[in-house]
């Protein structure tokens, strides 16, 4: 694969994950679409298996390397969905897999990680997660990041040629960042297809590094994450990530805790859908770019996961 993300990889990716993946549903919203006063739709990845769009990139990498090269088994840095999708993928192959999570990782996350088969270690925080993955390395673990592998993007990135699909119309689709994988595959996809499609990132703020990278013209580090979003929680976007949100989006909205989680209630309210502050916050970012949106515009809102603690989601009622 070269260092530069193609349709042609996003298309042979969704042929090697087809067999072990969900196809997600895609729906208009009538409450939605009324309430931005254009045409919404939201693409459910919260019904993904294990609760996000996570396992469409591990699945991809994992199934794009020879068996030898899984070596001792999978091993990732993740507190939160990145964890269980490898540990899924791991368990469906028949390989071993070990995650490294910060010590702060919420209860739900370890125990169905764990739930996974999965060894779990701690580190003080996620920086030295990341340093100690050298060490399975040198003795033939198999990493798969969490976002900066070309594989992982071209993963993400079936996501794009799903809601093409299903929404041929679409003119605007909203995408979390995290670390900036999800929104390179989907905007490479769906830009490589369609280029008039206008591909909107959104972060929450304390888990800001795009936008604060892109307002600086370089990666930018975190010094910590304090959003609630926790899967949003990368500390920096890569050179490649931050080259491809530059290139491909009309910007990243950041908003506030206390937005995702009123957008997440209306969700689960109005949708009957329990998604987490990293989705949520597409909702919210459509309420900020409201006068961007016609009655002509049609607005795909991409959920990209369902794994909230119960606690947060008791704070939020």
């Amino acid at each position: 694969m070269a260092d530069s993300l193609t349709l042609s990889d996003i298309q042979n990716a969704r042929q090697r994950i087809a067999a072990c993946i969900r196809r997600t549903p895609l729906t208009a919203s009538a409450a939605l679409s009324e309430r931005l006063k254009t045409n919404v739709y939201v693409k459910l990845e919260m019904f993904q298996r294990t609760g996000s769009f996570k396992v469409r990139g591990a699945f991809s990498k994992a199934l794009s390397i020879t068996p030898e090269e899984r070596g001792q088994g999978l091993v990732a840095v993740s507190g939160g969905n990145h964890a269980q999708a490898v540990a899924y993928v791991a368990r469906t192959l028949g390989l071993k897999s070990a995650i490294l999570m910060p010590e702060s990782t919420p209860r739900n996350y370890v125990d169905a990680t764990r739930g996974y088969g999965a060894e779990v270690k701690f580190a003080s925080d996620v920086r030295q997660a990341f340093d100690d993955v050298a060490a399975y390395e040198r003795v033939g673990w198999a990493y798969i990041h969490p976002f900066d592998d070309m594989a992982v993007m071209a993963g993400q990135g079936t996501i794009g040629l799903e809601i093409l699909e299903d929404v041929p119309q679409a003119t605007d689709i909203i995408v979390s960042i995290g670390g900036g994988g999800l929104i390179g595959g989907i905007a490479t996809a769906v830009k490589s297809l369609k280029p008039s499609v206008r591909v909107w990132g959104v972060e929450t703020d304390g888990a800001d590094c795009m936008a604060q990278s892109l307002a600086a013209g370089e990666p930018v580090t975190l010094s910590a994450i304090t959003s609630i979003a926790r899967t949003l929680g990368a500390p920096a976007p890569s050179q490649r990530t931050f080259a491809m949100a530059k290139s491909l989006l009309e910007g990243v909205t950041v908003v506030s805790d206390r937005e995702a989680m009123e957008a997440l209630r209306y969700l689960l309210e109005r949708l009957k859908v329990l998604t987490e502050p990293a989705a949520s916050c597409t909702l919210a970012a459509a309420e900020r770019l409201k006068s961007e949106f016609s009655s002509q515009r049609h607005v795909v809102l991409v959920l990209c996961g369902g794994n909230l603690p119960l606690e947060d989601l008791t704070r939020c009622l």
